[in-house]
């Protein structure tokens, strides 16, 4: 998405439940990107508290710890050095998330891209929640998107299914020319 040279310029990235870790929420919101993920067990998620102390009448049982916007503002110069420079194409996203999923304690970055994270996770959850219109379209993405993976398995026949390359060029071809398979026979 973020290498994309049309004319069309997608800003939200829809994933399973699996793709919405509380530091890519805060990746993506840097990069102008609104990560709209299906959520699966959405009672064990937590909403943060704006601030230390804030009371909700009706639903402030479902707010646990407050949002650390020291450590937001702590980090905050190094997250925009580094989301300005996967939008220049001068580091991959995919290399920074990696960076991001270590909780080694000595890895502030990932402690600041989890804080905001937290913010942006919770301004979501309220939003899913509250639109119904939101959660179907989600949904329904979501299996679309499932339904096509699982045709594109079924239409892969070489090697009996398995990509027997271990050059990452390679693995890619094969897999374009997969979607490509798959796409045609759709049309």
């Amino acid at each position: 998405m973020l290498e994309n040279d049309s004319d069309i310029q997608p800003d939200t990235v829809q994933s399973d439940t699996h793709g919405q870790s509380l530091a890519v929420f805060g990746l993506a919101h840097l990069l102008g990107i609104q990560l709209i993920p299906r959520i699966k067990n959405i009672k064990r998620l937590k909403l943060h508290r704006p601030e230390s102390g804030a009371k909700f009448r009706h639903i402030n049982g479902i707010f646990s710890d407050p949002i650390d916007y020291n450590v937001i503002a702590r980090e905050f110069q190094e997250k925009l050095r580094i989301a300005m420079s996967i939008k220049a194409g001068k580091l991959t996203a995919s290399t920074i998330v990696q960076r991001l999923t270590g909780k080694s304690r000595k890895n502030q970055l990932y402690y600041g891209f989890r804080e905001l994270g937290r913010a942006v996770r919770t301004h979501f959850l309220m939003e899913y929640i509250a639109d119904g219109g939101l959660r179907r379209m989600i949904n329904a993405s979501t299996n679309k998107s499932e339904l096509f993976n699982k045709f594109s398995d079924w239409v892969f026949f070489y090697n009996k299914g398995v990509i027997r390359e271990n050059d990452r060029h390679e693995q890619g071809k094969i897999i374009k020319w997969n979607h490509l398979a798959t796409n045609m026979i759709i049309f």
